[in-house]
């Protein structure tokens, strides 16, 4: 992996100014990095989104759309597991948290959705399945209300 820098911090200024990762301490916090790093995407590029359960991947996708122009209502596609946002470029919102197997990520056509910007939650449940990331963020739980987040370039 290249590009991995890991920096901890307090100010919100700091992760626009001075990195990409960062200590977040709200869920608005949360959002408003999504915001600043949209700025960085392009059509075709795949975000993987990682961390624990209500560790905030879906409150940064809902920040990351924000930044991308799309400013409907942004939940986790938990149950259907892909949601597409209509946007230009389009977004596609994929979770994987409830796949069963690999085949059916080829039922869904997530090799046919290139157009867009694409975030994955709970990228690990792919397995070995391609998913072509570009862009890795790891979201730890540091306390009740804090989360660590780390950016990697692949």
């Amino acid at each position: 992996m290249s590009g991995q820098t890991h920096l901890k911090f307090l100010n919100y200024n700091a992760v626009v100014e001075n990195s990409t990762d960062g200590l977040m301490h709200s869920e608005a916090q949360t959002e408003a990095w999504g915001v600043s790093f949209a700025k960085k995407l392009k059509p075709g590029d795949v975000v993987a989104l990682e961390g624990d359960l209500g560790a905030g991947k879906t409150a940064l996708c809902r920040g990351i759309c924000k930044g991308l122009g799309f400013n409907g209502t942004v939940n986790s596609p938990s149950y259907a597991i892909v949601h597409e946002y209509p946007n230009e470029p389009p977004i596609y919102h994929i979770d994987l948290y409830r796949l069963k197997n690999t085949n059916d990520l080829q039922d869904i056509g997530i090799e046919d959705l290139t157009s867009g910007i694409t975030l994955i939650e709970w990228p690990q449940m792919a397995g070995n399945f391609p998913l072509n990331i570009t862009h890795r963020i790891t979201i730890k739980i540091t306390n009740e209300n804090s989360r660590e987040l780390r950016v990697s370039n692949e």
